[in-house]
């Protein structure tokens, strides 16, 4: 096996090419071509011709740089890694897996969240709803994967139905995503060019409900989705939930979504994405760059639960992705509670679902 790599190693070496960065022309070093080949062999990378394996490559060795620094920096509370997304630039998977920034109405309307729920029972010190289960499953779907459509907000929004429509029948059923794409635009939702999950639930509330995946299939991964994702084929499909309640919790209320979490159900939050978030592999994620406010979230995810990790005792939310199983901690990540970090709690929310009788399934 040694001499069959020794050979594999110098046969790259031989046909590697020098990269131009920036005018001068570098080569990569042995140890980043050695792990830019088990990177594409992990992930069935291909490329379309030598100059874009050029460009990846030397992509790849720049992310590598980063990923070093970030794991260098003293007092970090989190680790940077490499996943499936290591050969895409900064810019590139920034414009693939996050929303524009837009101006957003993020803050509480409605009725206070204290009316609407029992929140004073005793507060769990830590929750993770994935290790509750409901009916035979978690009651947290797997991670799905967004691709590249800045649909995001359509997976919070599906993520926080099928997780509090699982609580409350003890049943995991899985949601359609593409339904919010393709019809929810009335309610200042972009499809693949991002929304908000309490607009989606609002676009929920007011077209009668939301149809099961299998009816309405996720179509928009691969690009090739318009702005407003495609013509809305909802009209005819049978919706299996409805939300009676949209509730909206105060900018920046990590106590109130504390509460709900601890005790009800996950929520549905959006927030600022940076560069270096894209390398995270584990612990509890923290930036000085990021900021919180509502005209700078570009990202929205789901809050499944919350913590104290172990080293110094850093206190964080649980959040699911939708960037696939392959990036993060299988999908998943923590970060710091307690700042509103990043504005993890500028704009959160979560549904208060309508009982729907269960249709007979014609399986066909």
């Amino acid at each position: 096996g040694g001499m069959l790599r020794l050979l594999l190693l110098s046969v790259i070496l031989s046909t590697s090419v020098a990269i131009p960065l920036g005018g001068s022309s570098i080569e990569p070093d042995e140890g980043c071509l050695a792990r830019f080949h088990a990177f594409r062999k992990e992930h069935s990378k291909r490329y379309a011709s030598p100059k874009e394996e050029a460009h990846r490559l030397a992509t790849f060795c720049s992310n590598l740089k980063e990923i070093d620094a970030i794991n260098s920096r003293a007092g970090s509370t989190w680790k940077a890694g490499v996943n499936a997304h290591s050969d895409m630039t900064s810019g590139e998977f920034m414009s693939a897996f996050t929303m524009p920034k837009v101006p957003q109405e993020c803050s509480a309307t409605g009725p206070p969240i204290s009316s609407l729920l029992d929140i004073s029972a005793p507060l769990p010190t830590e929750k993770d709803w994935r290790n509750v289960t409901c009916g035979e499953t978690s009651c947290v779907s797997g991670v799905k994967n967004q691709g590249k459509c800045g649909s995001c907000w359509t997976f919070s929004t599906v993520g926080a139905m099928e997780s509090v429509h699982a609580i409350n029948t003890g049943m995991m059923e899985l949601f359609s995503e593409q339904q919010l794409v393709d019809c929810a635009g009335d309610f200042k939702n972009n499809g693949c060019n991002g929304g908000l999950p309490s607009q989606a639930f609002e676009y929920i509330h007011y077209a009668g409900g939301l149809v099961e995946m299998e009816d309405y299939p996720y179509v928009c991964g691969d690009g090739h989705c318009t702005t407003n994702g495609s013509f809305c084929m909802a009209k005819g499909l049978t919706p299996a939930v409805k939300v009676k309640t949209v509730v909206n919790f105060t900018e920046g209320d990590e106590k109130t979504m504390m509460k709900v979490i601890g005790l009800q159900n996950p929520v549905s939050v959006a927030f600022d994405v940076v560069s270096d978030l894209r390398h995270y592999a584990r612990g509890v994620y923290q930036s000085t760059v990021c900021n919180s406010t509502d005209d700078s979230v570009n990202h929205a995810v789901l809050a499944v639960g919350y913590g104290e990790a172990d080293e110094g005792g850093t206190p964080y939310w649980t959040i699911k992705n939708s960037w696939s199983e392959a990036w993060g901690n299988r999908g998943y990540f923590k970060i710091l509670r307690g700042k509103n970090m990043c504005g993890i709690a500028t704009c959160a929310s979560f549904p208060i679902l309508e009982v729907v009788n269960k249709r007979t399934k014609r399986h066909t």
